[in-house]
């Protein structure tokens, strides 16, 4: 009996995604939705608070054009208009 029961949760841990694979899922979603939505997309529901604040303050710093060919913030992007120099 113990056997089975070590069987059956050995399989059920082999179809869960790991957690970096539920983080892929919540990156591609916040880059799909749509400008104006607003909440947390159902795939990041995995991925912890801290992280998904980090991937959404990515994300908007993408979307916004403020991330250079090398994936570093840009910061006279950043700072432009402010008035400020870096």
């Amino acid at each position: 009996m113990t056997a089975v029961l070590l069987l059956g949760a050995g399989a059920m841990a082999g179809c869960s995604q790991s957690y970096e694979d539920t983080v892929n899922g919540c990156v591609a979603a916040l880059k799909d939705r749509a400008e104006d939505a607003t909440g947390r997309p159902a795939a990041c529901d995995g991925v912890k608070d801290d992280d998904y604040t980090a991937l959404t303050i990515s994300q908007h710093l993408k979307d916004g054009g403020w991330v250079d060919e090398n994936g570093d913030v840009d910061m006279e992007k950043l700072l432009e208009g402010s008035g400020e120099a870096p």
